[in-house]
């Protein structure tokens, strides 16, 4: 009877921890990955790892890396993070483009909206690589219905751009701007696909107070997610 009461009590304990403990990215993790990256708020870190729990939860499979953008920051400033879960480190810490809707140095508008030219928020799922327009790209899938969900009919992909380079904040006073992707620097490029292709996790943020409020993710839902995932993910081709 004691052990049997002790297995109630652990699992009373861990059903009442919040979010970023109950699946495979632990607080640990988060941790790790904070002291890998001090630049990256904690809090945009934490809504990460929450997301990716809440997917895992919801039956995505557990992935290799994360990808942060924290578009509260201005462009001009390093605002792209690529990890490392496994081993727990920081890959890539460097500039990405917003979409011209979004705004100019700052980006404070974002839609779902095919044409508006606006980023999306929330978490996505990468998906297979391609060769287009700018290069080597890779598809992504926006996991968030009505937030991001139509980013792979908008062709939301992350690709390379000449206008990304820091030296267009000498020139220009800030960097350029995408269609909505999550443009990089060309010199990147490769090693951001390599790291993110085939179902790795990248997470947008803004301090969207709907998006905040009603994210599927950050107000964990697991049989919500489950009920729209796969119907996103089944549909990508």
């Amino acid at each position: 009877m004691a052990a049997v009461s002790r297995l109630i009590l652990t699992a009373l304990v861990f059903a009442l921890l919040p979010p970023a403990w109950a699946g495979p990215y632990s607080e640990s993790l988060t941790q790790a990955l904070a002291r890998s990256a001090p630049a990256l708020n904690r809090q945009v870190l934490t809504k990460a790892v929450t997301a990716m729990n809440c997917a895992v939860a919801g039956g995505v499979s557990p992935a290799r890396r994360l990808a942060v953008i924290d578009f509260s920051l201005p462009s001009t400033k390093q605002r792209f993070w690529v990890f490392d879960l496994e081993r727990r480190k920081l890959l890539i810490e460097d500039h990405v483009a917003h979409g011209r809707g979004s705004g100019d140095e700052m980006a404070t508008r974002f839609s779902n909206d095919m044409g508006s030219r606006q980023s999306s928020l929330g978490l996505f799922r990468t998906a297979e690589t391609y060769y287009g327009n700018f290069g080597y790209s890779l598809r992504m899938d926006g996991l968030e219905p009505g937030i991001n969900d139509l980013a792979r009919k908008r062709k939301i992909v992350i690709h390379s751009a000449e206008y990304v380079d820091p030296i267009w904040i000498q020139l220009k006073g800030g960097i350029g701007r995408s269609y909505g992707c999550p443009a990089v620097r060309p010199n990147i490029i490769n090693k951001v696909v390599e790291n993110l292709k085939d179902g790795q996790f990248l997470f947008s943020y803004y301090p969207d107070r709907r998006w905040l409020n009603e994210s599927l993710y950050l107000n964990c839902s697991p049989d919500r997610v489950a009920a729209v995932v796969s119907p996103i993910l089944h549909a990508r081709r």
